[in-house]
C-alpha cells in the first residue's frame, strides 16, 4: 500500500472528515445569535446540542441494524450523508423557524453524522490493517478540528452574521463529500458482508475483549460532549466570578482544537505503549480533571484556568481514535462498519443523559462549580471496564 495513489488517501479522509464534521457544532457556535434571532430560551444550548446528538443516535441505530457500511461502498455512503447534512445544515436559515423546527433540522444533521463520522473510521480500517491506531488518532484529529472550527469564525469578529457560520460549514461538508466519492475508492482490505444480519448487532459483544473496549468507550462519552458543550459556559462562569471580559469563542475553540494535537500524540505514543495502555493513561487523567473541575473556579487566575481547561481538552478526546481501534481489531473483518456504528450509537446515546444532567445542575448558580463532578462517573466506570480484562 505505498503507490503514489494510496499515500494520499489517508490525509484525503482526514480532510473530508474536517469538512463534514464542521457541521456538528455549527449550532452551537452560534447559540446566542439564534437565542436573539428567534427568540429562544437561555436554556436552548442544551436542548439544540442534544437534538444532534439524538440524530446522531437513531442514525446510527438504523445504519448498523441494516449494515449500511459493510454491504454497499462506505465512500457513497459517506458522500450521500454529506449532501444531506449540508442541506438540512441550511435548515437553519429558515427566517420563520421555530425552537421545534430548529431542533428538528439539528436533529437531521446529526442522523447525517452518523454516516460521516462512523463510516469515515470504516473507510480508513478498510485502506490501513496496519497502523490503524496512527491512522485513527488523525482522522479523529479532524474530527476535533471541525468540531472546533465554528467557534473560529466567530472569534474573528469580522462583524460576520451568524448565517455566515451555517453557510460555511454547509460548504465544507458538501467538499468533503465531494473528495471522498471522486478520490477514495473501496479500500483493499474492505469485505462485504453479503447480506443484511441484524444478528451482527449483538453477536460483536460476544467476544469479552470487544467488550472490554467497548464499555470504555462508553465510560469516555459520558465525559466528552458534555466538556465540549459546556466549555463556553465555563469560561462565563470563569468571567462572572472574576468580574472580566473573554473573548469565548476563541478559548472555546483552543480548548477544544488542543485535542487535535492529543489524538496525534496518543496514536504516536500507542506505538510504544500499546493502544489500551495509552487509552487507560488518557481516561484517567480526563478523569482527574472532573474531580478536580470545583477547585479550578476558585483559582482567579485566567492563563491558569484556561491552561487547566486545555489540558482536559487534550485528555479528554486523546483516547477516542484508540478505543475505536480496540473495537475494530477485537471484531471480524466483515462487521467492522457495524461494530463502529452500533458503539457509537450506545456512546452517544450517553451523551445525552450527560449533557441534560449538566444542564440541569449549572442553572442552579449554588452547584454550578461541582456540576462538573458527575462527568468522572463515565472515566471511572470505563477504568473499572479496561482493568476488567488487563
Amino acid at each position: 500500500m505505498k503507490t503514489n495513489t494510496t499515500k494520499w488517501i489517508l490525509p484525503l479522509i482526514i480532510f473530508s472528515q474536517f469538512c463534514c464534521t464542521s457541521l456538528w457544532f455549527a449550532g452551537n457556535s452560534i447559540i446566542n445569535d439564534l437565542i436573539i434571532f428567534f427568540n429562544l430560551n437561555a436554556e436552548s444550548l442544551g436542548y439544540i446540542s442534544s437534538s444532534v446528538q439524538f440524530g446522531f443516535i437513531i442514525g446510527t441505530l438504523v445504519f448498523s441494524i441494516a449494515s449500511l457500511s459493510d454491504r454497499f461502498s462506505p465512500s457513497r455512503v459517506f458522500f450521500i450523508c454529506a449532501i444531506l447534512g449540508a442541506g438540512f445544515n441550511l435548515g437553519i436559515l429558515y427566517s420563520n423557524n421555530t425552537f421545534s423546527t430548529i431542533l428538528f433540522f439539528r436533529f437531521l444533521t446529526g442522523f447525517s453524522l452518523a454516516g460521516i463520522y462512523p463510516v469515515g473510521m470504516k473507510i480508513a480500517a478498510d485502506y490501513f490493517e496496519k497502523g490503524l491506531g496512527k491512522s485513527l488518532s488523525f482522522l479523529i484529529a479532524a474530527l476535533v478540528l471541525g468540531t472546533a472550527f465554528p467557534y473560529l469564525i466567530q472569534s474573528f469578529k469580522l462583524n460576520l452574521n451568524w448565517q455566515t457560520v451555517i453557510w460555511t460549514t454547509s460548504v465544507l461538508a458538501i467538499i468533503g463529500g465531494f473528495f471522498i466519492v471522486l478520490f477514495v475508492p473501496n479500500g483493499p482490505y474492505q469485505k462485504r458482508a453479503n447480506k443484511f444480519d441484524i444478528s451482527k448487532i449483538f453477536n460483536v459483544f460476544k467476544n469479552s475483549s470487544f467488550r472490554s473496549s467497548a464499555f470504555g468507550y462508553f465510560g469516555h462519552m459520558w465525559e466528552l460532549y458534555a466538556f465540549w458543550t459546556f466549555i463556553p459556559i465555563m469560561l462565563m462562569m470563569h468571567e462572572d466570578f472574576n468580574n472580566i471580559s473573554l473573548n469565548i469563542p476563541l478559548l472555546s475553540f483552543v480548548i477544544i482544537a488542543s485535542g487535535t494535537i492529543s489524538c496525534i500524540l496518543g496514536g504516536f505514543l500507542s506505538q510504544k505503549l500499546g493502544v489500551k495502555t495509552t487509552a487507560i493513561w488518557s481516561l484517567s487523567i480526563s478523569g482527574l480533571c472532573c474531580l478536580l473541575s470545583p477547585l479550578i473556579f476558585l483559582v482567579s487566575s485566567t492563563p491558569v484556568f484556561i491552561f487547566f481547561l486545555i489540558i482536559w481538552g487534550m485528555a479528554v478526546i486523546a483516547d477516542s481514535p484508540l478505543f475505536s481501534t480496540l473495537v475494530a481489531q477485537n471484531c471480524e473483518v466483515q462487521s467492522i462498519g457495524t461494530a463502529l456504528t452500533i458503539v457509537n450509537c450506545i456512546g452517544y446515546s450517553l451523551t445525552i443523559a450527560s449533557i441534560q444532567l449538566l444542564n440541569y445542575l449549572v442553572s442552579d448558580t449554588t452547584i454550578a462549580p461541582y456540576a462538573f463532578l458527575v462527568l468522572a462517573i463515565g472515566p471511572i466506570l470505563g477504568l473499572v471496564f479496561l482493568k476488567k480484562s488487563s
